[in-house]
């Protein structure tokens, strides 16, 4: 009896610790391909200077307006862009319930500052989409970094 719950966690143990392999494998090609719309959007795409959170007086409820205008109404690059940044958040948050799951203190702290990264990414491109700034701009693309450096050295740690 002792043998087969030993075994057993150790197969729970093996598929969480593969979780912790893929998931962040999985960001990277999801941050890959945000890149790759996002300069898409950034040669080819005029967003218009008046839509819902443009200019908007307060900054958070702004962004809340302008993501679902881009969600909702923008070109299909745009809308792309703001779905993969949405997926990226919603991945980042689950690998660092991973990390916690599974006790892994250099997951937990690489996955926060890659979610930090995702956020400074979002908010910025909001904010860029909003009021034009090219510091926005410059900004989404420093998130960008700080979001995808740490990954790669979580993978890099793990083999």
């Amino acid at each position: 009896m002792l043998r087969t719950h030993t075994h057993h966690s150790a197969t729970t143990k093996n598929v969480s610790l593969s979780r912790l392999r893929v998931l962040p494998a999985i960001i990277l090609i999801l941050l890959a391909a945000q890149f790759l719309v996002g300069m898409l959007v950034n040669l080819y795409v005029q967003v218009p200077t008046a839509h819902t959170g443009a200019n908007a007086p307060e900054y958070f409820s702004g962004v809340v307006q302008g993501v679902a205008w881009a969600l909702l109404h923008a070109s299909l690059w745009l809308q792309l862009h703001t779905i993969l940044g949405l997926l990226l958040f919603i991945a980042s948050i689950v690998l660092i319930a991973f990390a916690i799951a599974n006790r892994r203190r250099a997951w937990i702290i690489l996955s926060i500052i890659g979610l930090f990264g995702i956020i400074a990414g979002g908010f910025n491109g909001a904010s860029f989409m909003n009021y034009g700034h090219d510091f926005s701009s410059l900004l989404m693309s420093l998130g960008f970094l700080l979001a995808t450096i740490p990954y790669v050295i979580g993978l890099s740690l793990s083999r």
